[in-house]
């Protein structure tokens, strides 16, 4: 019935794998948990001790494959019909989790359950990423107000095995980032509609705002690569980033962009480090970086 799948790099996942093989346990449903090291090398002889539990199976890859290429290769290694994504820096926060996910398993389904974050964590080293994910991934207000492909999240979600061997995710990413937009995208493409249920789980992995600058960089820099590269042309519609560098290529305005990053760099990121940051001035940050990459496209290759 039911193939629990995640997918691994450096991170204690006995905690998780532990509450979602007791949920299952107890509901005496067929099901199986497959985690799989993506070349990790922390952790993995503690995770070793998910393969000593029922039904659970601990796949060691020597080498990082990508975030694609592993989903893929778990949903291969899959029995089941119904295969359930984690990430592995996810917390079980409702001990219905499993269950509340059973009445969806019906053919064709593609279901997200959704992200939370602690409410306990104020964390001022966290302060950009907790903000923007409250705000923005786990704000249900926010999301239905943009554009649905973009927003499709492989952190937490179920899908039909058939639906998936029809899509699969896009093994030519190799930056990082947009995996899941892509994925979105092929889901509509193939004629199917995902559905948002209240199942989250809680993010627990965070970057602090160093890291999730230095992501967003490198996020920025990928979207940009696949918008350029020509095989994605729907990018530039379902980006709500793109669309607003579109528009600014339109009335010329690229270039001043990319020099406002040059001068008002350090005040966007001094804010943006800061116990009180500023989506607004994310947002902006991230504008100006693609614009930065149209002009030096030498920078590409860094």
């Amino acid at each position: 019935m039911l193939s629990i799948l995640i997918p691994t790099y450096n991170y204690n996942i006995t905690p998780l794998v532990g509450e979602l093989h007791k949920q299952a346990i107890s509901l005496n449903i067929i099901f199986e948990i497959l985690v799989m090291e993506d070349g990790s090398t922390l952790f993995v002889e503690e995770n070793q001790e998910i393969g000593k539990l029922e039904h659970c199976k601990h796949i060691i890859l020597t080498e990082n494959i990508g975030r694609s290429a592993i989903r893929n290769k778990l949903a291969d290694s899959a029995k089941h019909q119904f295969l359930l994504f984690a990430d592995c820096d996810a917390e079980v926060q409702n001990v219905n989790f499993i269950a509340n996910y059973l009445p969806f398993c019906e053919d064709d389904a593609v279901i997200i359950g959704g992200t939370a974050y602690d409410p306990n964590n104020h964390d001022p080293a966290y302060s950009l990423r907790l903000k923007y994910g409250r705000a923005r991934e786990a704000n249900t207000d926010y999301i239905k107000g943009q554009k649905g492909y973009e927003n499709f999240t492989t952190f937490n979600f179920l899908i039909d095995k058939k639906v998936f061997d029809k899509v699969r995710f896009d093994v030519k990413i190799t930056g990082y980032g947009h995996e899941d937009t892509l994925f979105g995208h092929a889901l509509h493409e193939q004629g199917y509609s995902f559905q948002r249920i209240n199942n989250p789980l809680i993010h627990k992995g965070l970057d602090d705002n160093e890291s999730f600058l230095r992501k967003t960089i490198e996020s920025v820099k990928n979207l940009y690569l696949l918008y350029i590269s020509g095989k994605y042309p729907f990018l530039a519609e379902e980006s709500k980033l793109l669309r607003t560098f579109i528009k600014l290529k339109q009335f010329k305005l690229v270039r001043l962009m990319s020099l406002k990053l040059k001068l008002s760099k350090p005040i966007l990121e001094r804010n943006l480090k800061s116990e009180h940051p500023s989506l607004f001035y994310y947002d902006i940050y991230k504008l100006a970086w693609i614009c930065y990459f149209y002009v030096h496209a030498d920078k590409l290759s860094d």
